[in-house]
């Protein structure tokens, strides 16, 4: 009797919050903020998720996408922090450079805090490449530490920019880095083009997405897998590791806390002072999304790569990065700038 009445009394409850959470999103729309240009793997991303992502929150609210492109993300994430709505109609795709960039970066340490963010999810623990077209005359990361190849980069704060500058200073690699470009597809066709010879800081699943073709017919060579652990595809390829290529523990360790990023490499965010009950339908909503059969299969229809981490998960990451020595905190700031 008493196990009946327990069974009763928690799907009355469960039916109650079930109910609330339908109130609370009836009716009302969600703006899926998407920090990065069209095209490009966070907008692809982010649109994968928000298509389904309203058929997961009770009361089954609109979801309506916005493209706010901008400093790598981080024009999008001062946007979301400061002035979007904080009662949970608004959410964004943002860069894990937007997250480690206040900490690192020359600029956006006063637009936000990172730490009080809302992190939601991540869609999945990326690796990020260096990858040369084959025109190129240094075919290897090796060969890139006796003779000079030329990266090209976006803006500071975005991994293209930061992960050149990274592996020239502590990999003793010979890179003229040429930044600037509006992002990855940009830079791409600047490849394409033979105005640069390779791009470094470019997450595997993205690239993999949208040029499948020119790597299958060879136009297209990865030279070094930026990871905390191996890529599986990528090792079975044949492509080393960046850890093969320090000269010391020191630089090692510099690299390790700029990669840490990668542990989130796609976040979802809400803004600081979002309400708890909205925060907690979010969460589960993101989670039961990264195991919706059909958005997995459209997913792997665009050959995007699917590891998803919760949201009190990318929290914990945020703040161990931030926890980090001040000593270790400034050697990576300079190692990411000329």
């Amino acid at each position: 009797m008493q196990r009946r009445l327990a069974a009763i009394t928690i799907a009355f409850i469960a039916s109650m919050t079930s109910a609330t959470a339908a109130d609370y999103y009836a009716g009302k729309t969600i703006t899926f903020i998407i920090g990065a240009e069209v095209g490009g793997g966070y907008d692809l991303y982010g649109r994968a998720v928000a298509k389904y992502l309203g058929r997961h929150i009770p009361g089954k609210p609109a979801v309506v996408v916005q493209n706010m492109d901008g400093a790598s993300t981080v024009r999008a994430t001062g946007y979301i922090y400061s002035v979007a709505a904080k009662d949970g109609t608004v959410v964004g795709a943002i860069s894990p450079g937007a997250v480690i960039d206040p900490l690192l970066g020359a600029n956006a340490s006063s637009l936000y805090d990172p730490t009080k963010l809302i992190y939601l999810a991540s869609a999945n623990n990326s690796t990020r490449v260096c990858a040369v077209w084959n025109h190129s005359k240094v075919k290897s990361f090796a060969e890139a530490r006796n003779q000079e190849m030329v990266i090209g980069g976006v803006a500071g704060g975005g991994s293209t920019h930061d992960y050149a500058f990274l592996h020239k200073n502590t990999s003793d690699v010979k890179f003229k880095i040429i930044t600037g470009y509006p992002g990855t597809p940009a830079v791409t066709l600047a490849m394409e083009r033979g105005e640069v010879d390779g791009i470094c800081g470019f997450d595997w699943s993205s690239l993999r997405s949208q040029k499948s073709q020119q790597l299958r017919d060879g136009k297209l060579i990865v030279i070094v897998q930026e990871a905390l652990e191996p890529n599986e595809e990528l090792t079975k390829m044949g492509v080393p590791m960046i850890w093969d290529f320090f000269a010391n523990e020191e630089k090692k360790q510099i690299a390790q806390l700029v990669i840490a990023q990668q542990l989130f490499g796609r976040p979802f965010i809400a803004p600081p002072g979002t309400p708890p009950e909205a925060v907690a339908i979010l969460r589960k909503a993101f989670s039961d999304l990264m195991r919706d059969p059909e958005m997995l299969a459209d997913a792997e229809k665009q050959r995007l790569e699917i590891q998803p981490a919760g949201g009190e998960v990318v929290q914990e990451g945020v703040d161990r990065i931030y926890g980090a020595s001040k000593e270790l905190i400034e050697k990576a700031r300079k190692a990411i700038r000329e």
